[in-house]
């Protein structure tokens, strides 16, 4: 369970992701009908446009997008990695060339801090530095050791009481990096970890493996969130391992481009074999896109119709928010090995 000041979040859970402060294609009250109980939004993009002042004044990013529930925003830390070619890096911060309009953007993490405070978010992110993978080890280390000093400078930063910070784990592959980042993280007063620098080329068997040796070092009374995965099969093997939370783009971005995640597999709505198919996506499902057939939901891609991927998008979220659900329940109940045995056998 996550206490917030915007309230109490159960656990396993799935955070859709609003990166400016909106879930793609997805308006704030359908996102609320998929059973989504968190959001999470970006420090950099939301910095670049509309900036942290005006969704201050709005009262903070939940109040900015109407949401009234929990928000988390990550640091920028992503950024790094993503907008490699725009950005330098040093023990000081981060320095990117803006992708909107080449201007520089300094981000460093008594930065990245303030900015999270502006907006207002019941859970901030250290910032950290992200890098891809594979790569060498004492680059690995380098990035991990920055991180940690990073993160000390954003706990020593933060002026808001009423906002948890989370510190994050780095170290790459390596099982003696992460342990190292991990031991120091938890002598530090973060009211959470994360799990960072994976989803970032290793693959999902050594993704899982990295989660094995690292959440034993991380406390078990504090939440444990794994940044930016994944497949529905990533999230049950990583509750497996200890994980708490997870966001991922891959429900609305799959819905934007025809494939639905269903617990039978999932869909891919352009096939032919759907063109007469009565069927709604998931019988089961209570979502506005499984009122419809899947041969219409077809129709509404090939015509290139906006409200394929709009209802595509929600099935989706749908889906990921009945997935945490069911994994919950199985962990109440003491079934959760049987439960993920079962789920993992149909849906891949």
């Amino acid at each position: 369970m996550l206490t917030t000041p915007h309230g109490r979040v159960q656990t396993p859970l799935f955070m859709p992701v609003a990166t400016l402060a909106s879930v793609k294609g997805v308006d704030i009250a359908r996102v609320t009908e998929t059973g989504a109980r968190m959001l999470l939004a970006n420090t950099y993009h939301l910095h670049l446009r509309p900036g942290e002042e005006l969704v201050a004044r709005s009262g903070g990013v939940g109040n900015f997008m109407g949401w009234s529930g929990p928000t988390l925003t990550d640091s920028g830390g992503y950024q790094v990695f993503s907008l490699a070619k725009q950005v330098k890096v040093t023990d000081h911060g981060a320095t990117f060339q803006s992708h909107l309009d080449g201007s520089q953007v300094d981000l460093t993490p008594e930065k990245a801090v303030a900015i999270q405070e502006s907006l207002g978010a019941d859970v901030a992110m250290q910032l950290d530095h992200v890098i891809g993978l594979p790569a060498k080890r004492n680059e690995v280390a380098e990035a991990m050791e920055r991180s940690l000093a990073w993160g000390e400078r954003c706990l020593a930063a933060r002026r808001k009481s009423d906002q948890a910070m989370f510190g994050i784990v780095q170290g790459g592959l390596d099982p003696e990096l992460r342990a190292i980042s991990a031991k120091h993280l938890r002598s530090l007063p973060f009211e959470g970890f994360a799990v960072g620098g994976l989803s970032v080329g290793e693959g999902p068997e050594a993704m899982v493996s990295t989660l094995q040796v690292t959440t034993p070092y991380l406390p078990e009374d504090k939440p444990r969130y794994l940044m930016g995965v994944g497949k529905p099969e990533d999230i049950i093997r990583a509750v497996a391992a200890g994980i708490d939370m997870f966001d991922c783009v891959l429900p609305t971005r799959c819905g934007r481009n025809a494939l639905l995640y269903t617990f039978d597999g999932p869909l891919r709505l352009r096939n032919a074999k759907y063109l007469s198919d009565k069927r709604p996506i998931e019988s089961d499902c209570p979502c506005v896109a499984c009122g419809h057939t899947r041969a219409y939901m077809r129709h509404l891609f090939l015509a290139g119709e906006m409200l394929g991927p709009v209802l595509a998008s929600i099935h989706n979220l749908t889906f990921y928010q009945r997935l945490v659900r069911r994994l919950r329940e199985a962990i109440v109940a003491g079934q959760f090995q049987s439960v993920q045995a079962d789920i993992l056998a149909r849906i891949i």
